[in-house]
């Protein structure tokens, strides 16, 4: 049966990776991470040859048949579609090496991130490198080079705006050297040249009674249904506010019980599980009429198939009446994670909760299901703690089991 869009959506991890085909050679591969990614299977000069199309949702379903047809196309004009491509690669590669030609490709291969993270990349590029860099071969593009454009920015005080600069840089020289057309990165020896930044931390409330009191403002919130829904499962869920728009009704699982967040979702690149509370459950189903027809669990108010505002949360927070420097949609997190520390919940539970990265990476990608039942309890009563700070109740830590 072919594909559509409702199936591709429910479409669930399995240990091993698995494919469902499609029409024509086509066909979904669904990865344990989650990740889900089109094929194209042909056989040409008598043998069997598989072609990668691109991630689903980045590529939808219509343009992955559109790019279907014509490689079916070039084999019935005796074209074989992988030499094709080995050879346009190479072409690429050989006529346009150019820092701005570079980034520009490698900028089109970030399928994972959302519309503002590519929009600020871009944007710190055309502003800081692309003057100076964009017309230069990226073998010849020095260390020295390196350093006097990142130290711009540094010197206007835009200390983080130098940062970010060389970590950009360096992802788009390390692609250059994997695509073959640089032989090193050279921001990899300006490690410590720069001056480092105080870290600010999110701003968020601790105080239980202030902590209920904002919980009845959001349940007053005369903005949008989804906005408020949007700023009650932040305090629900514990997950970045990034992760919290791009959630997707088809990584709901367990019969509701279960949110589990692909790898290339995550700001570590680890897949997660966030257990849904009762409550968490409840605003659930009362957002599934309004956007349940949708991929997104919060969409955007201009519809389009694009998730909510990046500011939509702040702004909103604002608007109740929460300054920067007391509330951020960034804030629930560390909200969180005090309280239940407070509370006496296992630290190891609420770190892994809050998706931080373990010391050994490996191990951590291995282990993103860790603690999962008492993660499921602690989750269950932070849920009933909210509802008791938002009926004005008890206040006072209570040393949890765990």
């Amino acid at each position: 049966m072919p594909l559509n869009d409702t199936r591709l959506r429910g479409l669930k991890p399995r240990p091993k990776v698995y494919r469902v085909a499609d029409m024509d050679g086509l066909c979904i591969e669904v990865r344990p991470t989650g990740a889900r990614c089109w094929r194209f299977r042909y056989r040409f000069a008598g043998r069997a040859n598989m072609l990668d199309l691109g991630a689903y949702p980045a590529v939808s379903l219509h343009d992955a048949r559109r790019e279907r047809d014509r490689l079916r196309a070039m084999v019935r004009q005796g074209v074989d579609p992988s030499a094709a491509r080995r050879n346009e690669q190479a072409q690429l590669q050989a006529e346009d090496d150019r820092f701005e030609a570079v980034a520009l490709e490698w900028l089109g291969k970030q399928g994972a991130w959302s519309d503002a993270t590519r929009d600020k990349a871009t944007a710190l590029l055309e502003t800081w490198a692309y003057p100076w860099l964009g017309k230069r071969r990226l073998r010849e593009i020095t260390v020295t080079d390196m350093l006097v454009l990142i130290q711009r920015p540094e010197a206007q005080g835009k200390i983080e705006t130098a940062q970010r600069l060389k970590q950009r840089c360096g992802q788009i020289f390390r692609y250059g050297f994997r695509t073959g057309r640089c032989d090193s990165d050279p921001t990899a020896t300006l490690k410590d040249v720069l001056k480092t930044v105080k870290v600010r931390h999110h701003a968020s409330l601790t105080d239980r009674k202030r902590v209920g009191g904002l919980l009845r403002a959001i349940d007053t919130y005369p903005g949008t249904f989804v906005v408020m829904c949007a700023m009650k499962l932040s305090a629900l869920t514990l997950v970045r506010p990034g992760e919290l728009r791009a959630w997707e009704w088809g990584e709901i699982i367990e019969d509701g019980a279960l949110w589990r967040l692909p790898a290339e979702k995550m700001k570590m690149r680890v897949p997660h599980l966030v257990p849904l509370a009762r409550q968490t459950r409840e605003v659930l189903d009362e957002l599934r009429p309004m956007t349940g027809s949708g991929p997104y669990v919060l969409p955007g108010a201009r519809g389009g198939g694009r998730s909510l505002s990046e500011n939509a949360v702040r702004v909103a927070l604002r608007s109740l009446g929460f300054t920067n420097d007391e509330m951020t949609a960034h804030g629930f997190r560390s909200m969180a994670s005090t309280l239940l520390n407070e509370d006496g919940w296992n630290g190891y539970w609420i770190e892994r909760q809050l998706a931080h990265v373990e010391t050994n990476k490996v191990r951590g990608s291995y282990n993103y299901a860790e603690y999962l039942p008492g993660r499921r309890d602690m989750m269950q009563a932070w849920a009933d703690l909210l509802d008791k700070l938002r009926r004005g109740g008890q206040v006072v830590p209570i040393r949890a089991i765990g």
